[in-house]
This record gives C-alpha cells, sequence and structure tokens, in this order.
C-alpha cells in the first residue's frame, strides 16, 4: 500500500555519502514529501522520481536540516512544474520558519504563480481518502511543536468470491455495492446481504514516522503495532549523554521501542557522522531482529499481508564506509 523511498538520512549536516532529512511517501496517485533538508531537490532528481504529483510536504519539526531545501525546491517547483496548489503540513512553530524562507527569502515581494498553503497541524487525521488517511502526533524533541506522522491504511473485508458465485450474484455493479456495505436485491427476488459475502475484517498497512525524538515513552500507543516504524539513532549507546542532552535517540533506544511496540520492521535514519553503520546496525538488531539502517535512495515497501520489503539495494557509486565515520564530529549543535 505503501512505498518509501529515502532522500536523505544523515543527521544535522550531510556527508560524502548521506544527504539531509528527507523521505517520499507514495500511496496510490499520492506524493507525500516529509521534511526537507538541504540538497533534497538534487536528491529527488538523483532518484529518478521527478517532481510530478509532489505537492504535499509535511514538516516533523523547524531545525534548519530538516526545512532549508524547501528554499530551492519550492523555487522549482514554482517556476517549472505544473502544479495547482502547494500544501505544507506542520506545527506552528515549524510553519513560522518555512513562512520566513518562503516570503523573506526566496520569493520576497513576488506575486506566486500557485498558491502555497501553510496547514498548522495538531494531533489527529489531516488527509483521508478512500483508502488511507494521514494523522500527527506529537513527539519530544528540542522545541515546542515536534511532530510524527501514522500513514493508515483502511480496514477492509475481503469479497469472498466463490460465496457470491455460489449465492449467483452476478458480476458488475451488484458486487461493488455489497463491497461498500449495501445489500442487492437478485432477478429472483432474493435479499443477498454484504455479510454473506465478506470475510473478517483485515487491519491495513500500518507506517509510522517519528522524526526527531528524545523520548519513547510518550508514544508507545501511535506506534504500536506498525508494519513498519521510521526512527532516527542519532547516536550509539556509548553518547547517551549526548542523545539525552540534545533530544535525540540511540540506535539500541529505537529498538527497545520497536519491539515494545510490536512493530513489524525497524527502519533506522538519521545517522550521526560519529556512528559507522555497521555498529548501528548491530546495536539495535541484538535487541530488535528486524532492523534496517536506510541509506540515500533506499526503497521499501509496506504492504498489510507481504510486510515490510527492501525493493532495491543502495544506491552503488561509493557507498562504502569511509574514515569521516569515525571522527568525533558533534552534529547536534548545528540543529538551529
Amino acid at each position: 500500500m505503501f512505498e518509501l523511498l529515502f532522500l536523505g538520512t544523515s543527521a544535522s549536516a550531510p556527508s560524502v555519502h548521506r544527504g539531509l532529512s528527507a523521505q517520499l511517501v507514495m500511496a496510490k496517485e499520492y506524493r507525500f514529501l516529509i521534511d526537507c533538508g538541504e540538497g533534497t531537490q538534487r536528491q529527488i532528481l538523483r532518484s529518478g522520481i521527478g517532481f510530478k504529483r509532489l505537492n504535499r510536504i509535511l514538516i516533523t519539526h523547524g531545525h534548519l536540516d530538516h526545512i532549508l531545501g524547501l528554499a530551492g525546491l519550492l523555487s522549482t517547483l514554482v517556476r517549472w512544474e505544473s502544479l495547482d496548489e502547494l500544501t505544507i503540513y506542520g506545527s506552528r512553530w515549524a510553519l513560522e520558519r518555512v513562512q520566513d524562507l518562503i516570503y523573506r527569502v526566496v520569493f520576497r515581494n513576488e506575486r506566486l504563480p500557485l498558491p502555497i498553503h501553510l496547514v498548522d497541524l495538531s494531533e489527529g487525521v489531516f488527509f483521508e481518502t478512500d483508502d488511507f488517511s494521514v494523522s500527527a502526533f506529537p513527539v519530544t524533541h528540542r522545541g515546542a511543536g515536534c511532530l510524527g506522522y501514522i500513514f493508515q491504511e483502511k480496514t477492509r473485508r475481503p469479497f469472498l468470491a466463490e460465496k457470491a458465485e455460489a449465492l449467483g450474484v452476478p458480476f458488475g455493479p451488484e458486487r461493488a455495492r455489497l463491497v461498500r456495505g449495501e445489500p442487492i436485491t437478485l432477478a429472483d427476488g432474493r435479499v443477498i446481504q454484504p455479510d454473506e459475502v465478506l470475510g473478517a475484517d483485515v487491519r491495513g498497512a500500518r507506517y509510522v514516522h517519528t522524526g526527531d525524538i528524545g523520548r519513547t515513552e510518550d508514544i508507545l500507543e501511535y506506534v504500536r503495532d506498525a508494519h513498519a516504524l521510521v526512527t532516527e539513532a542519532t547516536y550509539l549507546s556509548a553518547d547517551a549523554d549526548l542523545a539525552q542532552q540534545f533530544g535525540h535517540m540511540t540506535a539500541a533506544g529505537a529498538a527497545r521501542l520497536a519491539a515494545e511496540a510490536r512493530v513489524q520492521a525497524l527502519i533506522l535514519t538519521h545517522l550521526s557522522r560519529r556512528s559507522r553503520e555497521r555498529d548501528v546496525l548491530a546495536e539495535a538488531q541484538a535487541i530488535f531482529p528486524n532492523t534496517y539502517v536506510a541509506r540515500d535512495f533506499d526503497r521499501f515497501s509496506i504492504h498489510k499481508e507481504r510486510g515490510v520489503t527492501k525493493l532495491a539495494p543502495a544506491e552503488a557509486n561509493g557507498h562504502a564506509e569511509n574514515s569521516e565515520a569515525a571522527l568525533e564530529i558533534d552534529d547536534s549543535p548545528l540543529e538551529l
């Protein structure tokens, strides 16, 4: 139901192989960009995914490593792309910074050819289709108004074709009405109720994205039973004091959340240049084995029946770990 494309997986500042926070969520004809760190526009181009239908942007919080890429991206979308409108969602704090970036820097004193809507979110559902909903929930990081997002496919009752055939239900609109929960009357006068041809409820795919986060006990109920949880692992346990100081998560902390919430798969992102990828993976997998560490351009499918599947390997041009991973670099103060 949902497909994820990681465009940037580094914390605070880009590295040679990782861009800043950005992730594209695709659901049928809809696209949602979660955060837009510096360089996201180029990452979209490199991914080959293009800019079409990229008209909804979700901001987790207002730190610059999550919003600075909006400057270039919006400039391109407004001037070159055929969008009717663009909507940016986030908390009031995040949107105040986004508004300054858009109207005091990028489009200062300009008349825009398309409307840009800034939607101040509170907890709960803010986008819904017949197939899925998107909701926001509060998380604890640094500063007020930090949000996570839940993509929830709606519960469905499968249509039991063999039972419909046995009852003589013809192909066509009659079956569609039964699927919608409406009874039908057959040509011979028999009334067929939906319960006669529909199976038990099947829970839809559930994907949770936390953004940057410093605590987990207050989000457990939002995360519980997710098919996929994407969260940060900025630090290793050896740097737990720094994680607490700057409102971030260790790989072990993220894994404990995944285990306690009984998620199916954990995908870690927002890695500090302090940490080697293999160390982050090892620390998390010791607690929660079904863990991935996302690299730029990794893609995942989230399906209610097939679970979480990694669709493609990381881009091959030079993703081997390099010596900068071992440097003692304190990234967090750069998050302005």
